[in-house]
């Protein structure tokens, strides 16, 4: 049995069916006898599965050849054409997969917006949220239940002080907590959910230069985003609410966030 140290390298390549055979017995016993390791190896697992599932109709689909030049440097890349769901899912899967790509095709496609950072915001904010919102299992990194290290957590990785807002007079509870790849930086994705099992997500940042707010959705049957943009961070409330309702609890979020971010 081959003898050597792994990596979390060594996950991805398994995952991806090109760990040597060789070497399958020896990486099995290492993920047995390190359990943070194997609870990574899960989680991957995990979220390819639910980003295969999420859009098993569209993988298969060809890229445009205007998103392959836009990407390969051939093409401007403000565009003026309708974006589908294909564009979303493109959005989520380099999103979770790669993360340094995610703020280079987020503004792709015009909003009739004079800068497209306000684009990249929302259009990251909605991927994270179509891939974990759906999830059961696995949806948050820090449940609720540990609210104050989630809180500690986010803010010392993204750079802000972060607050975590009570939305419970909106009819929401805190789910739980993850951090996300955003563009060159990090953001935090903070998920609730109503007695009905609606979901709602806050999508936070830090880096920002802008200054803007408004609604943006990436379809018209899918999930919209409230967004600001402010010196030093960026904000975003997701969800599929009626936009009267989303904007109202957004307010109230991002009251609780502007008190939190400023003290």
């Amino acid at each position: 049995m081959i003898r050597r140290d792994f990596s979390e390298r060594d996950i991805h390549m398994a995952l991806d069916g090109e760990l040597p055979s060789d070497e399958r017995a020896a990486y099995d016993a290492w993920l047995d006898s390190n359990p943070e390791m194997k609870a990574r190896s899960a989680r991957f697992t995990a979220d390819r599965e639910a980003l295969r599932s999420a859009f098993a109709g569209v993988l298969d689909e060809a890229v445009p050849v205007r998103l392959r030049k836009v990407v390969l440097g051939e093409a401007p890349v403000k565009v003026s054409v309708p974006r589908s769901r294909w564009w979303l899912a493109a959005a989520a899967a380099v999103l979770l997969a790669t993360g340094g790509f995610g703020g280079y095709f987020a503004g792709i496609g015009g909003l009739g917006q004079e800068d497209p950072a306000e684009d990249q915001l929302a259009e990251q904010a909605i991927a994270a949220h179509v891939i974990y919102a759906a999830e059961k299992r696995h949806a948050v990194e820090v449940p609720a239940s540990d609210k104050d290290h989630l809180q500690t957590w986010l803010s010392n990785r993204i750079g802000l002080n972060l607050v975590v807002p009570d939305l419970s007079a909106n009819g929401f509870q805190l789910v739980g907590g993850r951090l996300l790849p955003a563009g060159e930086s990090k953001a935090a994705m903070l998920l609730y959910e109503d007695d009905k099992g609606e979901r709602i997500s806050l999508f936070v940042t830090a880096e920002s230069t802008e200054n803007a707010k408004g609604t943006y959705a990436s379809a018209q049957d899918g999930p919209q985003a409230v967004y600001w943009l402010d010196k030093g961070y960026g904000c975003a409330v997701v969800g599929s609410l009626p936009r009267e309702q989303l904007a109202v609890v957004a307010k109230n979020a991002y009251g609780q966030l502007l008190a939190g971010l400023a003290s």
